[in-house]
């Protein structure tokens, strides 16, 4: 069998016009984990949150609730592959450490630094993370 390489291209570019980057060069993705489960104490919960903010400090902002919390921060790796894969193991590594509740990822966007800028300027992408920190919904 004949194997062939796969090139991607831009949307609207040739492929005379792609952009070059080193694959080896990490890259900024900005990550937003959804997690939910039984009640906890709201206590407990954020005790949680600011020492896994501790453990990992691109952590920008969490929100939380009883029964679920989004976490949101940077996360610099070679590409998408690699930043999902280290937050999918976020929530299940700190769980010990940072005595997290037993709660499952429900969802996962992981966006490049370009992507996330652009949504924000255009006004329907996530909100700029202020205030910094672990807050309630």
């Amino acid at each position: 069998m004949r194997r062939v390489a796969l090139t991607s291209v831009v949307a609207g570019e040739s492929l005379g016009e792609q952009h070059q980057q080193p694959e080896d060069q990490p890259r900024l993705w900005h990550v937003t984990l959804s997690v939910s489960g039984p009640d906890a104490p709201l206590a407990d919960i954020r005790r949680a949150l600011e020492q896994l903010a501790h453990d990992h400090p691109f952590l920008l902002t969490s929100r939380y609730a009883a029964d679920h919390a989004e976490i949101r921060y940077w996360e610099e790796a070679r590409d998408l592959h690699d930043a999902a894969a280290v937050a999918l193991r976020l929530w299940g590594e700190h769980r010990q450490s940072a005595q997290l509740p037993p709660w499952e990822i429900v969802g996962l966007e992981v966006i490049d630094r370009d992507t996330y800028h652009q949504r924000v300027a255009e006004g329907y992408g996530p909100a700029p993370a202020t205030p910094v920190g672990v807050h309630p919904f």
